[in-house]
């Protein structure tokens, strides 16, 4: 802990351990066609839908008709980017060949007002094709995030890796006050503080701190949790005072 005059400085936590994604998958739907989170008994949080692709350039083009609210798209586990309803469309940079295409959706929040409050329908629906080919064959997994006992995780040491996964890091403070944690750099995800869910981030909004009270910290050693979606190969988060602004 660093401390200068009673004030606590910027300090850095390291995130030295990792847990794979699939603790938390739930029950698998398998259908020809995509369906959406309010079929999969998801209402909210995030499912991953995955179908084997056969490309036949290395540019093809991959469109959604539907997606709410948010997709981070991987091919063999490797981010070729992200997808909203505003932008539905994406060039894959992979080589002609057969590959695993995982689209990781979350439902950012129910719709409550507006056109679209009577098509409340969230996660992925209707075609999706990949250079005006419909893709078909789907599997989709709702992911147990939110609601997970990130206590009963088995994390090991951080390996290589670029697919979506939760990640575990330690920080000490013997000045228990209310701080700031400095997601900066880091793409979208979930936070959790000595086993208590604290908060989300996204790269795209323009605070990038998440406030932790006093009284979800020890006088001793904490343990922090993020969860990650659109994997970033960050591997540090700060401490801060104040909060975090782009």
């Amino acid at each position: 802990m660093l401390l200068c005059n009673n004030v606590l400085l910027a300090q850095e936590i390291t995130f030295d351990r990792r847990a794979e994604l699939p603790q938390v998958y739930l029950k698998p739907v398998v259908s020809e066609l995509v369906l959406p989170m309010n079929d999969l008994n998801a209402e909210s949080g995030y499912v991953l839908y995955e179908s084997e692709i056969i490309t036949g350039t290395d540019d093809d083009e991959l469109a959604l008709e539907n997606v709410r609210d948010y997709a981070a798209v991987y091919v063999d586990g490797n981010l070729q980017g992200r997808l909203t309803d505003g932008n539905k469309k994406i060039l894959l940079k992979i080589a002609p060949g057969k590959h695993l295409l995982q689209l990781f959706v979350e439902n950012i929040g129910r719709i409550t007002y507006g056109p679209e409050i009577l098509d409340n329908a969230k996660g992925l629906f209707g075609a999706i094709t990949l250079d005006q080919g419909t893709i078909g064959s789907w599997k989709m997994i709702p992911l147990n995030i939110r609601n997970c006992k990130v206590g009963d995780l088995t994390f090991q040491v951080r390996s290589p890796a670029t697919t979506p996964a939760f990640y575990k890091g330690v920080f000490k403070t013997d000045a228990l006050k209310a701080t700031y944690l400095d997601v900066s750099g880091w793409g979208m995800g979930e936070v959790w503080i000595n086993n208590k869910y604290v908060g989300s981030y996204w790269e795209e909004e323009k605070q990038q701190s998440i406030a932790i009270p006093s009284d979800d910290l020890l006088a001793s050693e904490n343990e922090i949790v993020v969860f990650e979606l659109k994997n970033n190969a960050q591997k540090t988060m700060k401490l801060s005072q104040i909060p975090i602004f782009k």
